[in-house]
């Protein structure tokens, strides 16, 4: 996401620079970023996407996500941990997704480190929400990285994890709504905002 301005699109409503290069971007925007999240599945689907997505662009990441949810089973955790090497090279002949072993591989990865550390704390939702960073965002001079994805990084890659850099985590803090990274001016940032106060941090 590289800007964070507010620009007033056709249809008279301002948003996000960045969401209005094609209508699914715009409902992505709309609908998803922003927007708090504690499901395990989809905060597990969300950090694989942002590894795929790691040197493209987030729109090639959507137009694709169908097909990433067909070849991963939903993103279901505990099926794609016991995905084996038959497995991975199904992947590398799968057109609809990135076919990238390294990327492939951590997805698999990661299913395995997901469910171990569900065991452990309770939920990926209790893990992650500790990360939140205590003082909310202005939508205003939005950096790559923060000291929260810095640190959140570096307990995943202890743990195990891969393809969780610093800046890879705070995408994905930005879109399951441990900030609100909304523009200022933006239709969609009080949204984001309301839902964020009437959301139960996990515990």
């Amino acid at each position: 996401m590289a800007e964070f301005t507010g620009t007033t699109g056709d249809d008279g409503i301002t948003r996000c620079t960045w969401c209005l290069a094609s209508p699914l971007y715009t409902h992505y925007h709309d609908t998803e970023w922003g927007f708090p999240v504690d499901d395990d599945t989809r905060l597990y689907e969300k950090l694989c996407l942002e590894g795929f997505q790691a040197g493209l662009s987030w729109l090639t990441i959507l137009n694709k996500r169908e097909n990433f949810r067909a070849a991963f089973a939903g993103f279901d955790m505990d099926v794609v941990a016991g995905f084996t090497d038959d497995d991975v090279q199904r992947l590398l002949g799968d057109a609809g997704i990135i076919r990238h072993r390294g990327k492939i591989e951590a997805a698999i990865n990661n299913a395995r480190r997901a469910r171990e550390m569900r065991e452990r704390e309770g939920s990926l939702g209790a893990f992650f929400w500790r990360y939140a960073p205590d003082v909310a965002s202005t939508g205003e001079d939005v950096p790559a990285l923060t000291p929260e994805s810095t640190a959140l990084s570096k307990e995943l890659k202890q743990r195990g994890w891969k393809f969780v850099g610093p800046t890879t985590v705070y995408a994905h803090m930005q879109s399951m709504g441990l900030v609100n990274d909304h523009a200022p001016g933006c239709v969609t940032r009080p949204l984001a905002e309301q839902a964020r106060r009437a959301f139960t941090v996990p515990q």
